[in-house]
């Protein structure tokens, strides 16, 4: 949970990171937990996780609405980032959700805990007669980890999963609440990422944006608001530096594909020429798919239909590819001495691991 307030600054509870294990304080470090610049403890051990159990999530509830409520008394502004990884490897739940989903899965707790946190937002927000002065917008960063099948989430009928291009990969719900601002009820066909966000937020909260950068968001309200019915906009698929595909409309258009060599992230979902095991560039014969009627990127488009999902899709590809100034990677390397063996504050709980006496330096490894 991080708390953004107009008068007094900056909040953080929570931490920095996930990883996958070994979880012995020995090979890396616990995951550590932070209030503001401090560690408070570690995932694993200060912070139990036993059998899928643990408050974590509670503790980010209560932290969320103390946040809320303080502002509320101030009658401050506030941004509230509530973020529970509950639902991320190892998925974990409170006793009060343990075994309680009808999935029966450790994810299928996570996800009835976090749905109970919404609505303690919501409710509280609604407690203290902000409820119409506050925007609640609720989305995550990815589709369901199809790779774990039962264990994990479900993308309907939407292709693959995380850490693909294709849609049940990269599409998630996007919810936009505000009692009335805007109409209960709705469902708008406009193309948004989280980016958006940003823009749409600064646009609200009558901050003009710096004009010395590029913005990959736009400003979502005239949608949002009912002004204008839909915004025209490109949406890009990147894998790495390489975009795989792009979307203009309805119309989806895949460069390159690729599921995995090594990795099942289409379970059940083998789509051929699409979902290849290999990667393959299809920049000079791209498949055309129309994403309203078939969200699922079954079937490809022939003829005139792809034709005419081409002649739009293509002129914004092109653009953004001549304009595009390549970044620099901030986290294209790693190195073990740099990791949270000692953060600040782990002397006052006395639990500072010993930091590695020599840097190593080398590219991340990501098979994924």
């Amino acid at each position: 949970s991080s708390g953004i307030n107009a008068e007094y600054g900056d909040e953080f509870v929570g931490s920095p990171d996930c990883h996958f294990g070994p979880f012995d304080d020995v090979n890396q470090p616990n995951i550590p937990v932070f209030r503001d610049d401090k560690m408070i403890g570690r995932y694993y051990t200060n912070f139990t996780f036993h059998n899928g159990i643990s408050n974590l999530t509670q503790l980010y509830i209560k932290e969320g609405l103390d946040f809320i409520e303080k502002n509320a008394k101030y009658e401050t502004p506030f941004l509230l980032y509530w973020t529970p990884d509950a639902n991320h490897q190892p998925s974990y739940s409170s006793e009060m959700f343990h075994k309680k989903s009808i999935r029966g899965t450790r994810y299928g707790d996570s996800v009835m805990e976090v749905d109970y946190g919404v609505g303690q937002i919501l409710g509280r927000l609604k407690d203290l007669g902000i409820d119409k002065n506050t925007l609640v917008v609720f989305t995550s960063d990815n589709g369901a980890e199809t790779l774990i099948k039962q264990k994990g989430g479900n993308n309907g009928p939407l292709l693959c999963g995380k850490q693909t291009t294709f849609d049940g990969g990269m599409r998630e719900p996007g919810i936009f609440w505000w009692p009335g601002k805007i109409a209960p009820g709705q469902v708008t066909n406009q193309l948004g990422t989280t980016m958006d966000i940003f823009v749409t937020a600064a646009r609200l909260a009558g901050l003009p944006l710096p004009s010395d950068r590029q913005y990959d968001g736009i400003d979502l309200w005239p949608v949002l608001s009912g002004e204008v019915k839909n915004i025209d906009r490109a949406v890009w698929y990147y894998r790495g530096n390489e975009l795989f595909a792009a979307r203009v409309g309805k119309y989806k258009v895949h460069y390159w594909t690729w599921s995995h060599e090594h990795y099942e992230f289409c379970p059940g979902q083998r789509v051929s020429n699409l979902t290849t095991f290999h990667q393959v560039n299809r920049t000079l014969d791209p498949i055309v798919i129309d994403m309203e009627n078939d969200p699922g990127e079954k079937y490809f488009l022939n003829g005139s239909h792809r034709k005419t999902g081409l002649q739009l899709v293509q002129p914004w590809v092109d653009e953004h590819k001549a304009t595009l100034v390549p970044g620099e990677p901030s986290l294209n390397y790693c190195d073990k001495m740099v990791m949270n063996w000692a953060p600040p504050g782990c002397e006052e709980i006395n639990y500072c691991l010993p930091v590695p006496s020599t840097s190593s330096i080398q590219k991340c490894g990501w098979d994924h």
